[in-house]
């Protein structure tokens, strides 16, 4: 097979994680950028050394040189931009999360089923090492049967952390563009994903979502708690979101404290890192006999998640493969997370199923 000839839609930050996966790679390049502001496309085009730059979305989706474009852009815009690549014959990798709503999710897997290529939901967590090795560790009974997943985030302020721009912030604190919230909603869907990947389905949430006024009419979606039961017999969650900007954490990336606890019959398994370094601890452990023991992880960067997703898709491209998070699992992990938001705003018991 040919190598897979990529456009990377969306040219902001968070695009320099995206090409990490790419380099070296013989079978996949880079051949096209996209961006509405140019010099924002130009400028990553010269430093990915890339010919092509398109300011108009439809221009690119015309070009017959380009099999997958990753649409790295405001969530609202994900249901409209991943139709019209299918319409035009081109695979699709979309940033999470997937999309607003339900139908919208729909759209995206109809149009992707009718055209006949993948649409997938580049979602990176499952990807980080310490989780992939976790997820193994569970698969092999090293904790016994899972019962129990705690999942944790926190936000925080670091003097090295990623400078995020007001441009950035407008849009992911307008309820109407990035869904409900940039914790819960945003962030969430890394951690929505996670549970699911690790214990499966969901079959009922219950959850209480604050808010947090950030700027005179602006806030985000915090503190929250979420309980979840899942579809396998005897499994429960709790997935907590706080936003404590005046914690000092040490990172490179986004300022976020983000832990997960496995429990099972046999022991636990805890992951103590990942965006940033949030407690001196190794970043796996597992306690297991009465004893805890540090679990070796080679790679334990957050970009390491970016290339390891984007290798994924590559592979499974390749070998004509479904990959992970492919539209029907994205859509079941939206409707986790739209569970968890009818469940706080109407105080009732919710089934992901049974969100439309």
């Amino acid at each position: 097979m040919p190598p897979i000839r990529v456009a990377i839609v969306g040219c902001g930050r968070i695009s320099d994680l995206h090409e990490l996966g790419y380099r070296g790679r013989e079978d996949a390049r880079i051949v096209a950028v996209c961006d509405t502001n140019k010099g924002r496309a130009r400028a990553k085009a010269k430093a990915w050394g890339i010919e092509r730059v398109y300011t108009d979305y439809a221009q690119l989706l015309a070009d017959p040189a380009i099999d997958l474009v990753e649409l790295l852009v405001p969530h609202h815009l994900h249901a409209d931009m991943t139709v019209a690549a299918c319409l035009a014959g081109k695979h699709v990798s979309v940033q999470k999360p997937m999309a607003l709503s339900v139908a919208e999710a729909d759209r995206m897997i109809a149009a992707a089923d009718r055209a006949g290529v993948t649409l997938r939901v580049f979602e990176q967590f499952v990807f980080y090492p310490p989780h992939v090795r976790a997820k193994a560790l569970i698969d092999a009974g090293e904790i016994g049967e899972p019962q129990m997943i705690r999942l944790h985030v926190s936000t925080g302020k670091s003097d090295t952390a990623w400078k995020v721009p007001l441009s950035s912030w407008v849009w992911r604190l307008d309820e109407q563009r990035c869904g409900g919230g940039p914790l819960v909603f945003d962030h969430g869907y890394h951690i929505f994903s996670l549970a699911y990947h690790l214990m499966g389905p969901v079959e009922r949430v219950y959850a209480w979502i604050d808010r947090t006024r950030v700027v005179p009419t602006k806030y985000v979606d915090a503190p929250a708690v979420i309980m979840c039961q899942f579809k396998s017999p005897r499994r429960y969650g709790t997935l907590d979101f706080a936003h404590t900007p005046n914690t000092v954490m040490e990172s490179i990336y986004y300022a976020d404290d983000d832990r997960v606890e496995v429990v099972g019959d046999k022991g636990i398994l805890f992951v103590n890192r990942c965006t940033a370094r949030s407690v001196d601890l190794p970043p796996l452990l597992l306690f297991r006999d009465g004893k805890t023991t540090p679990i070796p992880v080679d790679r334990v960067e957050w970009h390491d998640s970016f290339i390891d997703c984007t290798r994924h898709l590559i592979d499974a491209l390749q070998k004509g493969e479904r990959p992970v998070l492919d539209g029907p699992t994205g859509k079941a992990v939206l409707q986790f997370t739209l569970a968890a938001q009818i469940s706080a705003r109407e105080g009732r018991e919710v089934r992901p199923d049974e969100v439309p």
